[in-house]
Protein backbone atom coordinates (compact mmCIF):
# COMPACT_ATOMS: atom_id res chain seq x y z
CA UNK A 1 0.00 0.00 0.00
CA UNK A 2 2.51 2.24 0.99
CA UNK A 3 4.53 2.33 -2.28
CA UNK A 4 1.16 2.36 -4.15
CA UNK A 5 0.52 5.52 -2.68
CA UNK A 6 4.40 7.21 -3.51
CA UNK A 7 3.89 6.27 -7.13
CA UNK A 8 0.15 7.55 -7.21
CA UNK A 9 1.87 10.77 -5.90
CA UNK A 10 4.96 10.80 -8.58
CA UNK A 11 2.80 10.60 -10.70
CA UNK A 12 0.40 13.24 -9.73
CA UNK A 13 3.54 15.13 -9.44
CA UNK A 14 4.65 14.60 -12.64
CA UNK A 15 1.52 15.53 -14.29
CA UNK A 16 0.81 18.99 -12.75
CA UNK A 17 4.70 19.74 -14.36
CA UNK A 18 3.66 18.47 -17.53
CA UNK A 19 4.19 20.83 -20.01
CA UNK A 20 2.11 19.03 -22.57
CA UNK A 21 3.64 19.76 -26.02
CA UNK A 22 2.67 18.01 -28.56
CA UNK A 23 4.54 15.41 -30.78
CA UNK A 24 7.68 14.89 -27.84
CA UNK A 25 9.15 18.73 -28.54
CA UNK A 26 10.65 20.22 -25.68
CA UNK A 27 11.67 23.45 -26.63
CA UNK A 28 10.04 27.28 -25.61
CA UNK A 29 10.95 30.44 -26.99
CA UNK A 30 9.99 33.50 -24.96
CA UNK A 31 9.03 36.59 -28.06
CA UNK A 32 9.01 39.15 -25.37
CA UNK A 33 7.03 42.18 -25.94
CA UNK A 34 6.46 40.62 -29.38
CA UNK A 35 2.52 41.78 -31.71
CA UNK A 36 0.27 38.31 -31.40
CA UNK A 37 -0.05 38.52 -35.29
CA UNK A 38 3.86 38.88 -35.39
CA UNK A 39 3.87 35.56 -33.06
CA UNK A 40 1.23 33.62 -35.15
CA UNK A 41 3.64 34.27 -38.53
CA UNK A 42 6.39 33.29 -36.00
CA UNK A 43 4.39 30.17 -35.65
CA UNK A 44 3.85 29.04 -39.15
CA UNK A 45 7.05 30.26 -40.75
CA UNK A 46 9.65 29.40 -38.56
CA UNK A 47 8.65 27.60 -34.93
CA UNK A 48 7.07 24.63 -36.08
CA UNK A 49 9.03 23.60 -39.14
CA UNK A 50 12.01 23.89 -36.88
CA UNK A 51 10.67 21.75 -33.79
CA UNK A 52 9.37 23.92 -30.91
CA UNK A 53 7.07 23.22 -28.87
CA UNK A 54 5.82 26.07 -27.45
CA UNK A 55 6.32 29.83 -27.10
CA UNK A 56 5.83 32.54 -23.74
CA UNK A 57 3.90 35.52 -24.49
CA UNK A 58 4.25 38.87 -22.39
CA UNK A 59 1.16 39.67 -20.32
CA UNK A 60 -2.37 40.21 -22.17
CA UNK A 61 -4.25 42.15 -19.91
CA UNK A 62 -4.94 45.53 -19.86
CA UNK A 63 -2.50 47.74 -18.71
CA UNK A 64 -1.41 51.42 -18.01
CA UNK A 65 -0.03 53.42 -20.78
CA UNK A 66 3.32 55.74 -19.73
CA UNK A 67 5.06 58.41 -21.53
CA UNK A 68 8.00 58.78 -18.87
CA UNK A 69 9.74 56.34 -20.31
CA UNK A 70 7.36 56.51 -23.47
CA UNK A 71 6.12 52.94 -23.09
CA UNK A 72 8.25 50.85 -21.25
CA UNK A 73 8.06 47.05 -21.28
CA UNK A 74 7.41 47.14 -17.83
CA UNK A 75 4.13 48.78 -17.88
CA UNK A 76 2.63 45.55 -19.12
CA UNK A 77 3.03 44.35 -15.35
CA UNK A 78 0.72 46.90 -13.98
CA UNK A 79 -2.74 45.91 -14.95
CA UNK A 80 -5.84 47.47 -14.57
CA UNK A 81 -8.22 44.86 -15.57
CA UNK A 82 -8.33 41.85 -17.11
CA UNK A 83 -9.58 42.71 -20.65
CA UNK A 84 -7.22 41.40 -23.32
CA UNK A 85 -6.51 44.31 -24.92
CA UNK A 86 -2.49 45.07 -24.82
CA UNK A 87 0.39 46.93 -26.48
CA UNK A 88 0.58 43.28 -28.49
CA UNK A 89 -2.93 43.40 -29.61
CA UNK A 90 -6.48 43.16 -29.46
CA UNK A 91 -8.51 40.09 -28.19
CA UNK A 92 -9.56 39.12 -31.57
CA UNK A 93 -5.69 38.90 -32.40
CA UNK A 94 -4.45 37.14 -29.56
CA UNK A 95 -7.48 34.11 -29.83
CA UNK A 96 -5.95 34.35 -33.70
CA UNK A 97 -2.83 33.87 -32.80
CA UNK A 98 -3.61 31.06 -30.32
CA UNK A 99 -5.75 29.62 -32.85
CA UNK A 100 -2.84 29.22 -35.72
CA UNK A 101 0.01 28.31 -33.24
CA UNK A 102 -2.11 25.85 -31.70
CA UNK A 103 -3.19 24.57 -35.42
CA UNK A 104 1.01 23.65 -35.99
CA UNK A 105 1.34 22.09 -33.09
CA UNK A 106 2.89 25.24 -31.28
CA UNK A 107 1.34 25.91 -27.66
CA UNK A 108 1.47 29.06 -25.81
CA UNK A 109 2.19 29.92 -22.39
CA UNK A 110 0.94 33.09 -20.71
CA UNK A 111 2.48 35.60 -18.30
CA UNK A 112 0.36 36.52 -15.54
CA UNK A 113 0.17 39.33 -13.31
CA UNK A 114 -2.04 38.27 -10.69
CA UNK A 115 -0.46 39.65 -7.56
CA UNK A 116 -1.29 43.05 -7.67
CA UNK A 117 -2.90 46.04 -9.81
CA UNK A 118 -0.86 49.21 -10.89
CA UNK A 119 0.90 51.47 -8.82
CA UNK A 120 -0.96 54.10 -6.60
CA UNK A 121 0.64 56.85 -8.52
CA UNK A 122 -1.01 56.24 -11.21
CA UNK A 123 -4.63 58.19 -10.62
CA UNK A 124 -7.37 59.60 -12.88
CA UNK A 125 -6.75 60.17 -16.22
CA UNK A 126 -3.78 57.77 -16.44
CA UNK A 127 -4.40 56.29 -19.98
CA UNK A 128 -4.83 52.01 -20.52
CA UNK A 129 -4.18 50.19 -23.05
CA UNK A 130 -7.92 49.46 -23.56
CA UNK A 131 -9.35 52.99 -22.70
CA UNK A 132 -10.67 51.68 -19.73
CA UNK A 133 -11.19 54.03 -16.38
CA UNK A 134 -9.44 54.02 -13.68
CA UNK A 135 -8.08 55.25 -10.23
CA UNK A 136 -5.03 53.92 -8.66
CA UNK A 137 -4.90 56.75 -5.71
CA UNK A 138 -8.36 55.45 -4.97
CA UNK A 139 -8.08 51.88 -5.73
CA UNK A 140 -10.64 51.67 -7.79
CA UNK A 141 -10.73 49.55 -11.00
CA UNK A 142 -14.03 48.98 -12.31
CA UNK A 143 -13.38 47.04 -15.56
CA UNK A 144 -12.68 44.05 -13.11
CA UNK A 145 -14.85 45.87 -11.06
CA UNK A 146 -11.91 46.02 -7.72
CA UNK A 147 -12.43 48.25 -5.34
CA UNK A 148 -10.35 49.42 -2.20
CA UNK A 149 -12.11 46.65 0.10
CA UNK A 150 -9.99 44.21 -2.79
CA UNK A 151 -6.70 45.31 -1.52
CA UNK A 152 -3.86 44.27 1.32
CA UNK A 153 -3.57 47.76 2.97
CA UNK A 154 -4.92 46.66 6.35
CA UNK A 155 -2.30 43.83 6.66
CA UNK A 156 0.42 45.40 5.82
CA UNK A 157 2.56 46.14 8.84
CA UNK A 158 5.43 47.93 7.60
CA UNK A 159 5.95 51.82 7.91
CA UNK A 160 5.33 52.81 4.32
CA UNK A 161 2.97 50.08 2.98
CA UNK A 162 6.13 48.89 0.55
CA UNK A 163 8.11 45.88 1.59
CA UNK A 164 11.03 47.42 3.00
CA UNK A 165 12.32 43.77 4.68
CA UNK A 166 13.05 41.19 2.50
CA UNK A 167 13.49 38.88 5.40
CA UNK A 168 10.17 39.62 7.00
CA UNK A 169 7.91 37.00 4.74
CA UNK A 170 4.82 38.99 6.26
CA UNK A 171 5.82 42.29 4.64
CA UNK A 172 6.92 40.63 0.91
CA UNK A 173 3.90 38.83 0.29
CA UNK A 174 1.27 41.34 2.39
CA UNK A 175 3.10 44.70 1.55
CA UNK A 176 3.20 46.41 -1.55
CA UNK A 177 6.03 45.79 -4.17
CA UNK A 178 7.30 49.10 -5.35
CA UNK A 179 4.03 50.58 -4.62
CA UNK A 180 2.11 47.99 -6.70
CA UNK A 181 -1.21 47.85 -5.29
CA UNK A 182 -1.33 44.44 -3.99
CA UNK A 183 -4.30 42.02 -3.89
CA UNK A 184 -5.84 40.09 -0.78
CA UNK A 185 -5.74 36.85 -2.45
CA UNK A 186 -7.34 35.12 0.32
CA UNK A 187 -10.52 37.25 -0.03
CA UNK A 188 -13.20 34.47 -2.06
CA UNK A 189 -13.90 37.37 -4.57
CA UNK A 190 -10.63 38.18 -5.66
CA UNK A 191 -9.87 34.50 -6.17
CA UNK A 192 -13.14 33.97 -8.16
CA UNK A 193 -11.99 37.36 -10.22
CA UNK A 194 -8.38 35.97 -11.06
CA UNK A 195 -9.59 32.69 -11.59
CA UNK A 196 -12.07 33.54 -13.96
CA UNK A 197 -9.40 35.49 -15.96
CA UNK A 198 -7.25 32.53 -16.54
CA UNK A 199 -9.87 30.08 -17.32
CA UNK A 200 -10.85 32.40 -20.18
CA UNK A 201 -7.38 32.35 -21.66
CA UNK A 202 -7.94 28.71 -21.29
CA UNK A 203 -11.04 28.76 -23.17
CA UNK A 204 -9.08 30.50 -25.91
CA UNK A 205 -6.80 27.85 -25.86
CA UNK A 206 -3.42 28.41 -23.65
CA UNK A 207 -1.56 25.58 -22.39
CA UNK A 208 -0.28 26.94 -19.09
CA UNK A 209 1.01 30.14 -17.06
CA UNK A 210 3.81 31.76 -15.79
CA UNK A 211 2.54 33.60 -12.78
CA UNK A 212 4.72 36.75 -12.39
CA UNK A 213 5.64 37.87 -8.25
CA UNK A 214 4.89 34.26 -6.89
CA UNK A 215 7.11 34.84 -4.02
CA UNK A 216 5.05 37.42 -2.76
CA UNK A 217 1.76 35.83 -2.63
CA UNK A 218 1.05 33.01 0.12
CA UNK A 219 1.05 29.50 -1.29
CA UNK A 220 -2.59 28.70 -0.02
CA UNK A 221 -3.67 31.05 -1.58
CA UNK A 222 -2.19 30.42 -4.82
CA UNK A 223 -3.94 26.60 -4.68
CA UNK A 224 -7.54 27.97 -4.34
CA UNK A 225 -6.82 29.95 -7.12
CA UNK A 226 -5.21 27.22 -9.27
CA UNK A 227 -7.93 24.31 -7.82
CA UNK A 228 -10.69 26.73 -9.91
CA UNK A 229 -8.96 26.21 -13.08
CA UNK A 230 -10.32 24.17 -16.01
CA UNK A 231 -8.68 21.25 -17.67
CA UNK A 232 -7.14 22.28 -20.73
CA UNK A 233 -8.81 23.07 -23.82
CA UNK A 234 -8.85 19.69 -26.16
CA UNK A 235 -6.76 21.94 -28.93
Amino acid sequence: MKLLILVVLFGLSFAQHNPNMKNGRTSIVHLFEWRWADIAEECERYLAPNGYGGVQISPPSEHVKLSNPWHPWWQRYQPIGYNLCSRSGTEAELQDMITRCNNVGVNIYVDVVINHMCKSIHGEGTPSSCGSYFNGHKEDFPSVPYSYLDFNDGKCKSGSGNIENYHDIYQVRDCRLEDLLDLALEKDYVRGKLADYLNKLIDLGVAGFRVDACKHMWPGDLTNVYGRLKTLNTK
